[in-house]
């Protein structure tokens, strides 16, 4: 799963896409930026492939730190390195369902190609290009899990956290990811663990919402 990461991953050039004519996504391409993640999508992954490679295959968690050699060296990397290496912010959000559901609603319609809201879970093709490649870098570097026709609920609060510009806390997010890799038997999908019934929640309140009536229910996160 770590060697498939590393082949899926994406590098941004925001020099270049902040350059773009079109408003839309260069908007979504600040509001990355504007999020902490900067440091981490511009990284030059393919450049270092084989050292990642090679890490991953020999990698072990100790102590919450992730231990792994290349070449013959050793390399160990706490969360404080980590964050330091990449630049992520270290205060905010670490689980999701705190997002404010005035919030979820208004990115429902951002989101939208259309004058319908989309769910919480939708196809890409639902929503406006920008949102749709939005969708795709997250699918690539931060959560792997699912189709990429489709939008999950884990990609839409991230999207939803991102475009909103709520504060998050992705140095411990993504360390849970990195540590994640490090273990064999462990997805670096489980880092975003939800519950079902919690899910189904949600999508259940954006179906009376349509029809006019209903519960409010708090939008879920990471756990």
């Amino acid at each position: 799963m770590a060697l498939v990461s590393v082949q899926n991953s994406l590098q941004v050039n925001f020099e270049s896409v902040l350059s773009f004519p079109s408003r839309g996504i260069v908007k979504m391409f600040k509001a990355l930026e504007s999020s902490g993640l900067k440091g981490f999508l511009g990284c030059t992954v393919v450049v270092y492939e084989e050292n990642l490679q090679e890490f991953f295959s020999n990698a072990r968690l100790e102590r919450n730190t992730v231990i792994g050699t290349i070449r013959g060296s050793l390399v160990v990397i706490s969360e404080e390195i980590f964050a330091s290496s990449f630049h992520f912010p270290t205060e905010g959000l670490v689980v999701l369902f705190e997002l404010l559901e005035r919030l979820v609603a208004q990115m429902r319609m951002e989101f939208s190609d259309s004058r319908v809201p989309v769910h919480s879970s939708c196809k890409k093709k639902e929503m406006k290009v920008e949102y749709s490649l939005l969708n795709d870098i997250i699918a690539n570097t931060l959560s792997q899990a699912g189709s990429f026709d489709s939008v999950t609920q884990i990609r839409f609060d991230l999207m939803v956290a991102i475009m909103g510009g709520v504060r998050i806390n992705w140095s411990k997010i993504l360390f849970r990811t990195l540590k994640a890799m490090a273990v064999p038997s462990t997805k670096p999908e489980t880092t975003f663990r939800r519950t079902a019934a919690a899910g189904g929640a949600r999508r259940r309140r954006e179906e009376d919402e349509e029809r006019g009536g209903g519960q409010e229910c708090l939008g879920l996160g990471f756990a």
